[in-house]
């Protein structure tokens, strides 16, 4: 069996919780990712622990590194993903290289109980403990389509906008 974020058969499980969901606007790069055979849909998943999920600047939604204080239990959705193609566009996406978002270990649960280890991209550590205060330590369990009506777009934020900026005005400032 392979271990946490470890590679099976070529392909990542990959755990979404927010605007990657059918649905909502980043969709369409799952969508493209599944016309060309680099990512497949694999149900409804909540995670097995409790985690902080918040809304940031822009209606960002952020699933933060801290268990058990006091979030929910996450629902999303569980795609393979290649772990080549699919993943570096899902990395890109998520600002991995840049400090946006971390890809780490998760455990989910699908319908029928099974677990499974995956891989869920997480707020950075650089700001995620700081934004779940902001928030007044309150979240919720699923990012839903009110949310999501607040989100927006890269090419619709101010010009010279930048994620790290905005995230860390939102924190100390209010946005």
């Amino acid at each position: 069996m392979a271990s946490e974020g470890e590679e099976r058969d070529g392909v990542r499980l990959i755990f979404v919780y927010g605007t990657l969901k059918r649905g909502f606007y980043n969709h369409r790069l799952i969508e493209d990712l599944m016309r060309t055979g680099d990512a497949t849909y694999l149900g409804p998943h909540t995670t097995v622990g409790a985690f902080p999920l918040v809304c940031g600047p822009h209606g960002i939604p952020y699933l933060i590194n801290l268990p058990h204080s006091s979030g929910h239990r996450i629902k999303g959705e569980l795609y393979s993903v290649s772990s080549h193609q699919g993943q570096a566009r899902l990395d890109e996406l998520e600002g991995v290289d840049r400090g946006h978002y971390e890809r780490l270990p998760l455990s989910v649960e699908g319908e029928g109980g099974n677990v499974l280890e995956v891989e869920a991209y997480f707020a950075h550590r650089g700001f995620g403990e700081a934004l779940w205060k902001r928030c007044g330590e309150k979240g919720f369990g699923e990012y839903s389509v009110e949310m999501g009506n607040k989100y927006v777009r890269r090419e619709d934020r101010p010009l010279h906008s930048s994620f790290i900026h905005d995230i860390h005005e939102f924190i100390s400032q209010g946005y």
